[in-house]
């Protein structure tokens, strides 16, 4: 299956193919000619996938380093961006060079934002390993570092030249890793794919059936966020529906910890909470809300953090880059498929932090 990403800045594809993996080489061979290539990656994935990316590599004439670094969200820091710095440096990359990113979200994040910094911009290839990554994280071309105060309050736009998404690769995750993709999954169906939606309703939601219909979940999922992409590039309007969740997902990661609650997971958590309290105020359809929860359910998506602080909520949120001055723009769902922004004082999202 192919996805192309038309954008009249930097247009590229999406491949989804299993086994893709074993053919990387080649791939990379028709993008690049033989240059320096670094790929990064976490520990984790290096261990299992970058030796045999490196050779396929090598064997096409590419010069190839691997950096690795300790693998999580607490690593998506400017500490590991200096270190991939002096890595770059130190093996003599120039601007004519490229990065790979080998890995999950993190991975992704952290690769595209040195790419995009590094001699003020180097090209740049997403071989996604994770679902949430495969979904959500290394399609549109965001960057993203974490501070001590937001979550990826730093980052820019740098789109690939192509993504590589082998859904073999999933078999290797651990139950919770591969479960946290669902929760992105699911607010793909909620907010633009009725079909997606359906699918999921007639999945068994076990290990077993998010493998099987892997490469359709993928598949559908990437459309979403390409029309999206597509539609508004750089964040400004269209795109900000694929924020479903993800103002209160992100305050919670932050509260919480990024070592204790996983992206997805957070995310699931985000979508419920939004829809339970917009539909008290008859914001979204009555009962909507216990369907996202159910759904979350299904696939073994935690629907409540067992730490929720309201007040250090708050303060997560009133940072986050979606904030702007004194309003907020809150993603609701009134109906499955037909997402809208509420703009909202900062002040009001404490409603939607009570918990009932």
């Amino acid at each position: 299956m192919k996805i192309h990403v038309n954008l009249p800045s930097h247009p590229y594809d999406i491949l989804i193919e299993n086994q893709g993996l074993y053919r990387v080489g080649e791939w990379v061979a028709s993008f690049w000619q033989p240059q320096k290539i670094v790929i990064i990656s976490d520990n984790r994935v290096a261990n299992l996938y970058a030796e045999h990316v490196k050779l396929q590599l090598e064997s096409q004439g590419f010069q190839v380093a691997v950096f690795d670094f300790l693998a999580g969200e607490p690593s998506k820091n400017l500490t590991t961006i200096e270190k991939i710095y002096d890595f770059l440096s130190s093996f003599g990359m120039s601007k004519a060079d490229g990065i790979i990113a080998l890995g999950g979200g993190v991975v992704g994040d952290l690769a595209g934002f040195v790419a995009s910094t590094y001699m003020r911009g180097l090209h740049f290839l997403q071989i996604p390993t994770s679902l949430i990554a495969q979904v959500d994280a290394s399609i549109g071309g965001k960057t993203g570092v974490n501070t001590k105060t937001a979550k990826n309050l730093l980052g820019t736009f740098h789109q690939p030249d192509g993504v590589l998404i082998d859904p073999e690769v999933l078999k290797t995750l651990g139950e919770r890793e591969l479960i946290e993709g669902m929760g992105e999954v699911i607010k793909c169906a909620l907010i633009a794919d009725i079909n997606l939606w359906q699918l999921l309703e007639e999945m068994a939601g076990t290990r077993e059936s998010i493998l099987k219909n892997a490469e359709q979940l993928i598949y559908q999922s990437c459309q979403v966020k390409k029309e999206f992409v597509l539609a508004d590039e750089y964040d400004t309007g269209l795109r900000h529906f694929l924020n479903f969740g993800h103002t209160i997902g992100h305050a919670i990661e932050q509260t919480v910890g990024y070592g204790d609650i996983y992206h997805g997971e957070a995310v699931a958590m985000g979508m419920i909470q939004v829809a339970k309290i917009a539909e008290e105020k008859g914001l979204m359809a009555k009962g909507i809300s216990n369907e996202i929860k159910t759904m979350c359910q299904k696939f073994g998506l935690p629907v409540a953090p067992l730490k929720w602080d309201k007040e250090k909520l708050y303060q997560a949120i009133t940072h986050d880059k979606k904030a702007n001055g004194k309003q907020l723009k809150l993603v609701l769902v009134p109906e499955k498929g037909q997402p809208k922004i509420e703009s909202i004082a900062i002040e009001d999202v404490r409603d939607y932090l009570e918990k009932k």
